[in-house]
This record gives C-alpha cells, sequence and structure tokens, in this order.
C-alpha cells in the first residue's frame, strides 16, 4: 500500500462514519507559546477540544503534518524522526469508547475498506488503574466482545504484563495508558493497539514492554478518551462532555502494511536516498546513518520553510537551521559537495540541499500543494544557509588548525627525551600529559567546534589522529566529548521545559483577549499601511501579542500613533465579536481574510467586527477563542515595532 492510499482509506472509511474531512494545519502554531511546531494532531484543535464548536460538525478526521525535535540527537537510528504524518478522528461530545474502538478494529482489520491486518497479530492494551481512577474495564469488555466476535479467545493479562497463551489485552499504568497533554487540562485513559511483525518466529511468549523494545511488536493506533480535567490542585473532575482523540503514524504503519522493518524501508525515503547514492557514490547499506540524517532534516525543513519559517538563531529558526547543518555535516562525512564540486565554484563546492529539496516536493506535493507553491521559497533558503554555513565551516577550520598545534605540543613536550630519564619514565610523562592535558582540552575544542560552530567532531577527530598518531587520545577523548554532550542536553532539556510541558494553547483571559485585538490591529495596519499588509504569523502569552506582517519599511512613529488610535476607538465602541458558520467560498465573497488558505475545511469560521453604521471594522477567518464584545480589551499599547525578515516587520504590543 502506498502513503497515499493510505492517507485516502483512512479518510474515506471515517467520512462513511459521518466525520468531515478536514486539511492539515500549518507546521507553525497559531497562538499557542507553548511549542514551536505542531508535534500532534491535537494541537490545532485545542479550542474544540476545550468547547468551541468546530465548522466541521462534531466528528471531524484529518491528516496532519507534525514536527518533533527532542530526539533530533537520536535521528539516524530506525525509528526515530522529525517529521511525520499523523492520521486521526476525532469526536468533539459526540460518540466514546464503544464507536472509537469498533471502528478503530474494523479500519484494521477489513479487508475491503480498511487495511487487512490480521486479527489474530493485534493485541491491545488498556488502563489498569491509578490515582483514583478505576481499571477501564468498559474498554476491556469492549475489547473482548470484539476479538470474540472475530472468531478469536481472549484473555487479560495479570500484573506481570506477560502475554502467552490467549492474552491480547494488557493494562496498563499511567505512565503507558493515561494521557495529559501537560501538567493540567483535559485527561483520559487510551488504549493503544500493537501488532506482531514476526509471526514466522512463533507463538509470542514474553513481557510486554520486552516484546516492544526488541521490535516483535509494534505501536500502530492509539485511541484517547478524555473524561477528566486535572485541576492546578492535582485533583481530577469530570468533564461536562467527553472527546476521543486518535492517532496513527503514516510511516511507521506503512512499513507494518509493507512489511518492512522500519520507516526508512518505505517509499517516502527511498527516492530520497538514491538522490543522495547519487550525488554520494555512497549506498544507502554502507551509510545508513548518514542517509537517514540528511533525508529527515532536509524533509523536515522543506515542509518547515513551506509554513513560513526562515533559519535564524532562536525560535523555530533555530530548530530550522540546526536542522539544516546538521544535514550539511552528514552530507559533507559522505563527500556529496567535493564529488559534485565543478571547477567554476567559487568554493570548489556545490550546494547539495535543495537538490535533495526537490525530491522531498515531489513525494509530497500531490497530497500537500503548498509545497509546490512554495518551491522557490524553500530552495532559495536553502541555498542560502548553505552559504552561509560553508562560511562557517571555513572559519572553524581556522580555529580546527590552531587548536591541534596545541594539542600536539602538548604531547611533543612530554615525549621530548630529557636527561636521564628512560624510556618507561618518558611514557609516563606522555600518558600522564594526555590523560590530564590533551584528552580535556581536545574534548573541549572538539564540543565547542560542534556546539558554536557546527564542525562535526568527526571530522575533529580524525584529523586529531593524523596530527598526533595517538589512538588513546582519540578514543578518550571522544569518551569524555560524548559526557560533555549529554549534560549539555540535558541542561537543554531543563530549560526549554517550560516551554513545551504545557502541550495545550493558554486559553486564559489574557490570550483570549490578545488573539481578538490581533483581528482590529491587522485591520488598523491595513488602514494606515495599504492592503498589500497580511498576517505573516502570531505568537500570544497571557502578557503579549507578537504580530508578523508584509510591509517592505519601518514604521513611523506618527503611523503607529494612527494604528494605536484606531484599535483603541473600535475597542472604546464596545462592539460585538459575531461568529458565523459558512463555506470557504462564501467566507471570501464578504472578503473575510485568511492566513493560510491550506488549514481550512469546507465550513469555516467567521468572526467580524462592525460599528454601528454597519461598517465592517474587522473579517477573518479564524478558528480561536475570542471576546464577545470589544469592550473586553482594555488599552491598547505598541511597544515595539521591528524588522522580521526581508519584507517583513514585527509589531508587539499589550493590552493595559
Amino acid at each position: 500500500m502506498t502513503a497515499q492510499e493510505l492517507r485516502q482509506k483512512y479518510l474515506k472509511f471515517f467520512e462513511s462514519k459521518g466525520h468531515t474531512i478536514i486539511p492539515s494545519a500549518s507546521l507553525i502554531p497559531e497562538n499557542d507559546p507553548s511549542v514551536l511546531f505542531t508535534t500532534a494532531g491535537m494541537h490545532p484543535l485545542v479550542p474544540y477540544l476545550m468547547g468551541e464548536q468546530h465548522p466541521g460538525g462534531k466528528r471531524v478526521v484529518n491528516v496532519q503534518k507534525c514536527i518533533r525535535t527532542g530526539d533530533i540527537d537520536d535521528v539516524g537510528d530506525n525509528r526515530h524522526c522529525t517529521f511525520f504524518e499523523m492520521i486521526g478522528n476525532w469526536s468533539f461530545g459526540d460518540y466514546f469508547k464503544k464507536e472509537a474502538i469498533e471502528w478503530s478494529f474494523e479500519f484494521l482489520t477489513d479487508k475491503k475498506n480498511g487495511l487487512g491486518l490480521d486479527p489474530k497479530r493485534l493485541y491491545v492494551t488498556v488502563f489498569k488503574g491509578a490515582e483514583g481512577i478505576p481499571r477501564d474495564e468498559e474498554s476491556i469488555a469492549i475489547w473482548k466482545n470484539i476479538f470474540e466476535k472475530a472468531g478469536t479467545k481472549v484473555d487479560v493479562s495479570g500484573e506481570d504484563e506477560i502475554i502467552k497463551n490467549n492474552i491480547k489485552i494488557i493494562p496498563l499504568g499511567a505512565g503507558d495508558n493515561f494521557w495529559i497533554a501537560g501538567a493540567t487540562g483535559p485527561c483520559g485513559v487510551n488504549s493503544e493497539m500493537f501488532y506482531d511483525t514476526r509471526p514466522e518466529e512463533g507463538k509470542i511468549n514474553g513481557k510486554f514492554s520486552d516484546l516492544v523494545d526488541s521490535g516483535r511488536i509494534i505501536e500502530i493506533w492509539n485511541d484517547v478518551f478524555m473524561e477528566f480535567n486535572k485541576k492546578e490542585d492535582g485533583t481530577i473532575e469530570k468533564l461536562k462532555k467527553h472527546n476521543v482523540d486518535t492517532g496513527m503514524g503514516i510511516e511507521r504503519t506503512l512499513a507494518v502494511l509493507n512489511g518492512k522493518e522500519n520507516v526508512f524501508e518505505t517509499e517516502l525515503f527511498k527516492p530520497i536516498f538514491d538522490k543522495i547514492e547519487k550525488l554520494s557514490s555512497k549506498s544507502y547499506k554502507q551509510e545508513a546513518k548518514s542517509f537517514r540524517v540528511i533525508a529527515d532534516h532536509i524533509k523536515a525543513a522543506t515542509f518547515i520553510i513551506s509554513d513560513g519559517v526562515s533559519p535564524l538563531n532562536v525560535g523555530a529558526g533555530y530548530v530550522l537551521r540546526r536542522l539544516i547543518r546538521r544535514a550539511i555535516r552528514y552530507g559533507k562525512q559522505l563527500g556529496i559537495p567535493d564529488r559534485n564540486a565543478s571547477q567554476s565554484d567559487a568554493g570548489g563546492e556545490k550546494n547539495f540541499t535543495a537538490e535533495i529539496a526537490k525530491v522531498v516536493v515531489e513525494i509530497y506535493k500531490d497530497y500537500y500543494p503548498e509545497l509546490e507553491q512554495n518551491k522557490n521559497r524553500i530552495f532559495e533558503e536553502l541555498e542560502k544557509e548553505e552559504n552561509k554555513f560553508k562560511k562557517t565551516l571555513i572559519s572553524a577550520e581556522k580555529i580546527k588548525n590552531k587548536e591541534l598545534q596545541k594539542i600536539y605540543d602538548i604531547i611533543f613536550r612530554a615525549t621530548a627525551k630529557e636527561h636521564g630519564l628512560s624510556e618507561k619514565e618518558i611514557d609516563e610523562i606522555k600518558n600522564k600529559a594526555i590523560s590530564t592535558e590533551a584528552v580535556p582540552l581536545s574534548a573541549s575544542i572538539a564540543f565547542d567546534l560542534e556546539t558554536a560552530h557546527g564542525y562535526p567532531s568527526e571530522l575533529f577527530f580524525e584529523d586529531l589522529l593524523l596530527k598526533t598518531k595517538n589512538e588513546k587520545l582519540v578514543k578518550e577523548s571522544k569518551e569524555l566529548l560524548k559526557d560533555k554532550i549529554e549534560k549539555h542536553q540535558e541542561l537543554s532539556r531543563t530549560a526549554s521545559a517550560g516551554m513545551f510541558k504545557g502541550g495545550l494553547a493558554d486559553t486564559s483571559e489574557k490570550t483570549v483577549q490578545y488573539h481578538t485585538v490581533a483581528h482590529l490591529m491587522l485591520a488598523a495596519l491595513r488602514h494606515v499601511l495599504g492592503n498589500h499588509v497580511m498576517q505573516k504569523g502570531s505568537n500570544i502569552t497571557a502578557e503579549r501579542l507578537r504580530f508578523d506582517f508584509s510591509h517592505p519599511d519601518k514604521m513611523t512613529d506618527g503611523q503607529k500613533a494612527e494604528v494605536e488610535k484606531i484599535v483603541n476607538m473600535a475597542i472604546e465602541a464596545h462592539l460585538d465579536v459575531v461568529r458565523e458558520e459558512m463555506t470557504l467560498d462564501d467566507a471570501r465573497k464578504t472578503n473575510a481574510m485568511g492566513v493560510f488558505d491550506a488549514k481550512y475545511g469546507d465550513k469555516v469560521s467567521v468572526f467580524s467586527i462592525v460599528n454601528d453604521d454597519a461598517i465592517i471594522i474587522s473579517r477573518e477567518i479564524c478558528g480561536g477563542p475570542h471576546v464577545k464584545n470589544t469592550g473586553e480589551l482594555g488599552h491598547f499599547k505598541i511597544q515595539k515595532e521591528e524588522s522580521s525578515s526581508a519584507g517583513v516587520r514585527r509589531i508587539k504590543a499589550i493590552l493595559g
């Protein structure tokens, strides 16, 4: 089965169950400062999980493009990816456990309308009870009934979590089968489905966790039943309405369906590997890790750039820069630039990242047409970043050569024969100098080159061995560098924990106010600066609004004052904020503003602010929360106006 067939089969199946098909949202979350990227299908749907009415109704289904950056350094093994697609079906206060579980099983096993998987190879987990919430007996009963109807006798595992004989259902603790996005908020038990990938090895007999770690069984679907709300004091209460949130990874499921051992053996990677083989004259089998890193990182970068991000030293732009440069470093190890350099190239090397991005666009453009629409920008950004990084590498080479000489001098001094010393005594002095001076210095140099300049540590260690001819020095330096990197990563994760702990967008009163005032500010900017002004992105916290918009010039003090005046007049007029549902075509006919066309479904929410003379102040397509009346907003003040990128300005504003 191809990826496109899998997407369409899933969407069509759930459309037949009354779900509205909605498109993927942008990888850059709107008004959610808790994450840099859309990391799961639930992020764009947070307002509806929190009670907003979705234009598509109470049942929706989608394929969502996602980025997860916590495991960048692990990419290269057989399972970690930065970019992936998640397909899911959603219920906002409609159906619950019975329907969700039954449809999951039906889609997985039905030979005509589903995936046709063998039900005998399916295993499921459920919540075993904790923190005052009992074992999920309802899901257990539903699964038992389903398996028995399919002709399979089924038992439930005990506390030992051992799968043997007829055991198909494994109750697990909160760490595995209770879902919550952050410390507080909507949450609930979940049921995960696993598939036996190697039935030829005989009947399964072993502990669940060991079977997962060995790859004998692999997770292919997760049904989350959100029926609780966890409060700040740690107590859990029932929600007024329950939701269903499900997820299935395209890449992983595609591998299972086609009998592949990992996601990198699927059609979503093979054309990229073919291109890398052509560029490098190396084979994937010989250099699997390097091929995987380059393919994954350029794929992720292609999608991130398409959704409006440029390489920067902060935020999402920093992650993008790191992905591109890490791919270039691995390309350098494969010898890609050198093998493709022409004599006319000023730097002796030819860029390659855009060449790989072209393959990515070809793979995905039919389902994500924005890639084709934005391809020129994607290729230009990659070219610019690759050129910048080349300059960085040149300066890093100079630093490296200087530092290599320092290390050599340490060893040379230690090995210089002094009067009256034996060979053994000289070796002792040499080894002491290596362990106490040369190794710490080598590891520190390698660390600084890699973290500050993006220079590959492996290249440094190759040159260190050539310079010193000392394998012991290189081996011990590598071990110390590994420790330093692990500590650095731990500190980075700790420092960024505040950004990622939330998961759900902040729906506090203040952020809702800022969301609404952003609409007023955009209308005011278009009135003052011209209709060329379009929203290019926003970031909202409880403290401020950050808003990016298209405009070539710095705003004058007079223009900023005029924008403030228009917004505050609308606030002081106490105008109603009216929400209407309509088709996308009808919304466009009303001249409603929209930001990212690709994220809209057939039906959309349009928020209008109209004055007493029936003059439209603002009308935008939007899915976020808003105040009911502009009088709730307070006083609007622009704190700062600055450049964000070429042709894009940024305003930071507050409400007093």
